[in-house]
């Protein structure tokens, strides 16, 4: 005689049903969260826990940004804030494999649709390096540095010793500013024009600094802010060793 228990049929509301059919073809936002909510929730609590979250967050991208404690306090248990953090984090994970998959760095606007994603709704500033090789092909990302909703400490000998270790040829940077604007500051310009500098003096050449704001961002590399650094820096090496006194043979 077969002991084992029947499978437990399982049966799927009509939101789930219809996503299956159409995707989200005529879904709002409140039909997103419901049905994300009923893969955890009972039918009755996740359709409640549905409409907190619009009255609380206002959208899908605000339910889905929103933090453990905020998810408790709408109805959500573990498994949803498990379930809603991986919603959060997986479309930056594919993103993340398609720019480290590609043959070469082509653009800026390569670079900002990664780190987009993942970016946009950090409430502090958060500094990334993008390490690459010898053929500018993406093989790793980091983030280094975490400031506050005003700016950011960063340390040039930290960035050094990570680039050395990932064996880098050349390097791109990024990063937020949780203000939505992402018009470089004066000291986004010194911070860049240093490192520039600094990948000059290491033979690490930096094709990039990237500041990702709201729908929009800022290219150091488009605005010909990196070639004006590297060409500074050049012009600096020249001046230098034309400063140099001449010697006689017979004194040095």
């Amino acid at each position: 005689m077969d002991s084992r228990l029947p499978a437990k049929k399982i049966t799927m509301t009509a939101l789930q049903r219809k996503f299956i059919e159409t995707g989200f073809v005529g879904f709002t936002d409140l039909d997103v969260i419901e049905l994300l909510l009923s893969v955890c929730l009972s039918p009755r609590k996740s359709k409640s826990a549905a409409k907190k979250s619009i009255e609380r967050f206002g959208s899908l991208r605000g339910f889905i940004t929103a933090s453990p404690q905020e998810l408790e306090e709408i109805g959500g248990d573990s498994s949803c804030v498990f379930c809603v953090k991986i919603m959060h984090e997986l479309p930056a994970a594919i993103l993340k494999q398609k720019i480290i998959n590609q043959p070469v760095y082509h653009s800026s606007q390569e670079v900002f649709d990664y780190l987009y994603y993942s970016m946009r709704d950090l409430k502090k500033e958060i500094f990334k390096v993008l390490y690459l090789n010898k053929a500018h092909q993406i093989v790793g990302t980091e983030d280094l540095f975490e400031g506050t909703l005003d700016g950011i400490m960063i340390s040039p000998r930290d960035i050094v010793e990570r680039a050395i270790k990932c064996s880098a040829a050349a390097l791109i940077f990024a990063h937020n500013h949780p203000s939505g604007n992402p018009v470089a500051s004066t000291s986004d310009k010194k911070i860049t024009r240093d490192l520039v500098f600094m990948g000059n003096i290491l033979q690490i050449k930096v094709l990039d600094h990237i500041i990702v704001g709201e729908d929009r961002y800022f290219s150091f590399a488009d605005q010909g802010l990196i070639e004006k650094y590297d060409n500074e820096f050049q012009n600096l090496r020249i001046k230098s060793s034309l400063d140099v006194p001449y010697a006689p043979a017979a004194e040095r």
